[in-house]
């Protein structure tokens, strides 16, 4: 398996684009993006566990539950399109039969994005004359690729995109993907907008059986401020083009398949991490030790949410009692008096906790360690062989700037 360029656009049959279409007035960014797929497509996703659901996202669950086939995306920043009642889910149908019409396609094929300000109402006119730009700027280049990446970020500081390429039943398959996310992060299934793009050729029921359970590892490990979005949407299309003998089962092709799927997924979802609200460092945790899966990840998860963990991290500091605080208050029982703190990054790898109590280690060093723009804890149970690796963000001052004023 190997990186390539391209991101959604990387797998065969696939074009997309970014515009303008004057969603923010205030702005002058890229606010739309579609992808497009030359033939049919399976379709699998994860949605928000979040009670409160945006229009898009009941209207593209009902989409990938029903519809026999997709074929093109449609995302939009600015405007959420949560809050809206009956009115918001008109608006997905109509928004999907514009991009159908443009695309000579059944609506009921077309998948439906949003992100931005909760509660505020599509401006429609200008978005199916969007819909119809994007239509005619459709393109398989790596520079379409990025056009749409950007056309979905919000508050995000860099677009997010991957693609890698691999061999499965013997030919050569692509996958790749672009997602946006900064604030609002925690989700309980994925993250807030990814779009993942495959010219595989896979069973439905076997691209869902994977995509759900690489979202526990991947998606659902990241956290910047412990908001569960409204709109969080994860969708995975995949068209068969590259032509490898249809995985229905699995074995060795299905785990080939997995393992691209969570390379590109964790690093989207470390990318999102790394750029949450106002943050100057990606932070990871990495639990070791655990009696099982599911305690290293709720360890893991408590450390990488505490504030005040997130905070001294920002402020460079070795605060280690704030990460032990945490792994006690995560509900999961474990003696204290065995667990190795570690502290590490690209200037090295620092012992701070032995069995519960300060080890012998330089504060300057750790200061040092803990400056650089990744940095990783490392928390050692000593209780069984699980583990866990949670990703977030340090808390700024201006993650509480950024979302003070975020409407306006």
């Amino acid at each position: 398996m190997k990186q390539i360029e391209g991101g959604v656009v990387a797998a065969k049959g696939f074009k997309a684009a970014g515009v303008r279409a004057g969603i923010k007035e205030s702005s002058s960014k890229k606010d739309m993006a579609m992808i497009f797929s030359e033939i049919p497509c399976k379709a699998a996703g994860t949605f928000t566990s979040n009670v409160v659901k945006a229009a898009p996202v009941k209207y593209d669950m009902d989409i990938v539950n029903n519809s026999p086939f997709v074929q093109a995306v449609v995302v939009n920043s600015g405007v959420a399109n949560a809050c809206t009642g009956e009115e918001g889910m008109k608006n997905c149908e109509e928004l999907a039969a514009a991009a159908g019409k443009a695309l000579n396609i059944p609506e009921g094929a077309v998948l439906i994005g949003s992100t931005g300000v909760i509660g505020a109402k599509l401006p429609m006119e200008k978005m199916t004359d969007g819909i119809a730009k994007l239509a005619g700027e459709l393109g398989s280049t790596p520079n379409d690729g990025t056009m749409a990446a950007e056309a979905i970020m919000t508050t995000d500081t860099v677009s997010k995109e991957i693609a890698y390429e691999l061999e499965i039943g013997g030919k050569t398959v692509k996958i790749g993907g672009m997602c946006k996310g900064s604030g609002m992060i925690h989700p309980n299934m994925c993250t807030m907008l990814a779009f993942i793009t495959s010219d595989v050729s896979i069973s439905k029921e076997m691209l869902t059986e994977i995509v759900k359970a690489d979202v526990k590892d991947t998606f659902n490990m990241i956290s910047v401020d412990g908001d569960t979005s409204t709109n969080d949407t994860m969708l995975v299309i995949t068209n068969g083009m590259a032509g490898n003998p249809e995985i229905t089962e699995k074995n060795s092709d299905y785990e080939a398949f997995a393992k691209a799927l969570k390379e590109v997924n964790t690093f989207l979802a470390k990318k999102m991490a790394g750029d949450g609200e106002g943050a100057t460092a990606l932070f990871e945790v990495k639990v070791t030790g655990a009696d099982t899966k599911e305690n290293a990840v709720k360890v893991s998860k408590s450390i990488v949410t505490s504030s005040l963990v997130k905070a001294a991290i920002y402020g460079h500091d070795a605060n280690w009692g704030r990460i032990l605080c945490a792994m006690g208050y995560s509900g999961v029982e474990f003696d204290p008096d065995k667990v190795d703190i570690f502290f590490e990054s690209r200037a090295g790898k620092l012992k701070i906790v032995e069995n519960g109590i300060a080890a012998d280690y330089s504060e300057e060093e750790a200061t040092k360690i803990l400056s650089e723009d990744e940095v990783t804890a490392i928390a050692d149970m000593k209780m069984g062989t699980e583990s866990a690796t949670s990703w977030g963000c340090d808390l700024t001052y201006d993650y509480v700037k950024i979302n003070a004023d975020y409407r306006s």
